[in-house]
């Protein structure tokens, strides 16, 4: 297989563009090809047994399957995390919710962090990497996603508990958090029209999507939770679907959260949201 095969077999799949750079991954991550190496004619001379796994992984992607599932790694902030089918793949967006929480807390001491419903880890690996005295633990419902997780937070040298658990069904039994994230489940089912089929095809639907009467499901089941377990001075961060950025605001301001600010992402997008607690003792707006 040469370079302008591979991409001929994913231009009718993704376009011109991101066949290309989907091309790139697959060669950079999955057989450490640089362009130059592949312009060098670093294909035409694989070995045999990495000619056939680029074969392999070519089939994989013509189906539409996503690279990231293909080559089993993908980039979150700077490190490589473990990625498989059953996983949501790690999103640019989330990214910029961890950076919000650092920015929030990085002249505050050590803090109890707990992360909703984890997948692979992305958050509660990058947070507990990134703010290294704070004590960070992950729920979520999947075996799978725990399991990919807990493999990740190993091979990167993260610190965190990991604990199956329902978003839907947490109750407070005496937790006391500094902070508590959440990129939960936000795609209605009527959005599926408009989604692509690497995505809807491939990555896990609990993870995704939520009934098209009740956008809000988990939001408000996260965010009630909070109400009682976070400690004074604590907050609340969501990654939002943008449709319903000012509902779930308005829900969390419902629930007693009296500072509450939502943010742009950097494609312009009402994409994160904080949330800090009025408790009895504070004014509320």
């Amino acid at each position: 297989m040469t370079y302008r095969e591979l991409w001929g077999m994913l231009a009718p799949l993704y376009g011109e563009a991101e066949a290309h750079a989907v091309a790139d991954y697959v060669l950079d991550v999955g057989f450490g090809l640089s362009k130059a190496d592949v312009m060098c004619g670093a294909i035409e001379s694989m070995a045999a047994a990495d000619a056939a796994r680029l074969d392999m992984m070519a089939a994989r992607l013509s189906q539409g399957e996503p690279v990231q599932y293909v080559v089993g790694r993908a980039c979150f902030c700077g490190r490589w995390f473990g990625v498989r089918p059953g996983v949501l793949v790690p999103r640019p967006e989330t990214e910029e919710l961890c950076a919000l929480v650092e920015a929030d807390f990085r002249c505050r001491g050590p803090l109890s962090v707990l992360d909703v419903g984890t997948g692979s880890g992305c958050i509660s690996v990058t947070l507990a990497l990134d703010m290294p005295q704070s004590r960070v633990t992950a729920y979520d419902i999947s075996h799978e996603a725990l399991a990919v997780a807990a493999d990740n937070a190993r091979l990167l040298g993260a610190d965190v508990t990991f604990e199956r658990r329902d978003a839907l069904a947490m109750q407070p039994q005496g937790e006391a958090w500094d902070v508590v994230v959440s990129n939960p489940p936000y795609i209605c089912n009527k959005e599926k029209k408009d989604m692509q089929r690497n995505v809807l095809c491939y990555e896990p639907h609990g993870a995704l999507f939520v009934p098209d009467d009740d956008p809000l499901l988990f939001y408000r089941a996260i965010t009630r939770y909070a109400a009682h377990a976070l400690r004074p001075g604590g907050a609340l961060y969501f990654e939002l679907n943008p449709l319903y950025a000012d509902r779930t605001a308005s829900m969390a301001r419902r629930e007693g959260f009296a500072e509450v600010d939502v943010f742009t992402d950097a494609y312009g997008k009402r994409r994160m949201m904080r949330a800090r607690y009025a408790r009895p003792d504070m004014p509320k707006d």
